[in-house]
């Protein structure tokens, strides 16, 4: 594996690849900790110190921790996000995008642009509504915004709307010229920034005699066979058997040969997750504009984290979201045309309309399981830690996160093994190849 790693800076083409993208994931930390003008960084610190375990504080884990610093960055990605749920969902119900999205390359670059355009609209309303939070937020009496007013809120409409448009940028330069998809990157890069300053509460609590030294051990034991089995079923797939015809082209005889089609159990990966985040980020974002309001005050309770409401939502979240991503990437149709024109057919299943079934009904299980996977372990390590007597370690090592670093991570380096395999080179392991998914 280590021969793996030194093979990536022999290759020119990786190499520069590989460090642009560290390179982006650098300024992108660095404005993390640039803070928006106006606010008492001494107070806010405070506040945030008492919202660790709750919603709040989960949503800061996707910003990367610039939500807790009110940096320019604090918004993160999830307008972006966001604009690209509606825009996918829009391409269903609307014709006319549904018409661009068949135009090929020309198409995708249209729907961008209506996506980026959408990001700066949801960007704008978002962070208005930041600024009525932020305005009320008071430690001891004393408000955290120094200047409150439509002054405030003006600058900061502005300074957290560039930020989320410089964040779409960022992340749509690494998918361009960098290694793996930029949006996750970057959500992944925010949060392996945490896990120090957990591992640095786990030692202060064991010197002072707050957690045991079995609890660290069997945390660690649980954290490993979580990581293990993610995994296991990101990497697992069903295997359909595809036979091909022989066929005389000239002198020379095509065909023949067996094959499989690889289906894979969580085809939409990471991106399931994230996107049922960001709709959960949703009530929390309108009770901004009402921070004084009893109905609101009860919504935002019903999706604290940790609430039965909120883990019943976002585990049909996540399982609407499975099967959504897969039906707008995996059309079985075109699939079973193409296998037709090949001259190939799937053993016992007549071609054209029977194999685009079989492949459908195949796929739908198959989505159903990873999607319950999925949902299990975004909510279920949340208990086991409280049981552990370590929340804190919810706010860092969450489901969630497992789920968004371990997906990110094999997708990142099956795209790398594969520019390794290209050019001659082995992979990370001599006996498999990570399936990296095509974003």
């Amino acid at each position: 594996m280590l021969k793996g790693f030194g093979d990536i800076f022999r290759i020119p083409d990786l190499r520069k690849k590989v460090l642009f993208t560290l390179g982006i994931i650098v300024v992108y930390r660095i404005g993390a900790f640039i803070p928006t003008p106006g606010v008492d960084a001494h107070l806010l610190k405070t506040f945030f110190e008492n919202q660790k375990g709750t919603l709040i504080g989960f949503f800061d884990l996707f910003s990367g921790g610039a939500l807790s610093k009110l940096s320019i960055f604090s918004m993160g990605i999830m307008p972006y996000i966001n604009a690209s749920i509606i825009m996918s969902l829009l391409q269903t119900v609307v014709p006319f995008l549904e018409q661009i999205s068949k135009e090929g390359a020309s198409g995708r670059k249209r729907l961008n642009q209506y996506t980026r355009i959408g990001t700066l609209f949801l960007a704008a309303i978002q962070s208005y509504g930041l600024t009525f939070w932020m305005q009320s937020m008071k430690v001891g009496g004393q408000s955290i915004v120094q200047n409150p007013g439509p002054s405030f809120q003006m600058l900061t409409v502005l300074t957290l709307t560039t930020g989320t448009v410089l964040i779409m940028w960022l992340g749509e330069q690494i998918t361009e010229r960098g290694i793996g998809n930029g949006i996750s990157i970057l959500v992944f890069a925010g949060i392996i920034d945490r896990i120090p300053s957990a591992i640095f509460d786990t030692w202060s609590l064991f010197k002072s005699g707050q957690i045991y030294l079995i609890t660290i051990l069997v945390l660690i034991a649980f954290i490993v066979a979580l990581i293990g089995f993610v995994v296991f079923v990101e990497q697992a797939q069903r295997k359909i058997p595809v036979q091909y015809a022989k066929r005389i082209v000239g002198r020379r005889m095509y065909g023949g040969q067996s094959s499989y089609l690889p289906l894979r159990v969580d085809q939409s990966g990471v991106i399931a997750v994230i996107f049922a985040v960001s709709i959960m980020m949703f009530p929390a974002t309108i009770a901004q504009f009402f921070p004084n309001t009893s109905f609101f005050h009860m919504i935002t309770a019903w999706f604290a984290r940790g609430h039965i409401v909120y883990n019943l939502v976002y585990a049909v979240l996540i399982i609407f979201f499975c099967f959504f991503y897969t039906a707008i990437t995996f059309n079985p149709n075109d699939l079973a045309d193409n296998m037709k024109k090949q001259g190939g057919f799937i053993p016992g299943i007549r071609p054209g309309q029977p194999t685009s079934e079989y492949i459908d009904k195949v796929l739908t299980r198959i989505t159903l399981i990873g999607a319950i996977f999925v949902s299990f372990i975004a909510i279920v390590p949340d208990y086991i830690f409280s049981f552990l007597n370590a929340e804190f370690w919810t706010r860092i090592i969450s489901g969630t996160s497992i789920l968004i670093m371990v997906g990110v991570a094999l997708d990142t380096m099956g795209q790398v093994e594969s520019h390794l395999l290209m050019r001659h080179y082995e992979g990370f392991m001599r006996k498999a190849h990570l399936k990296g998914r095509i974003y």
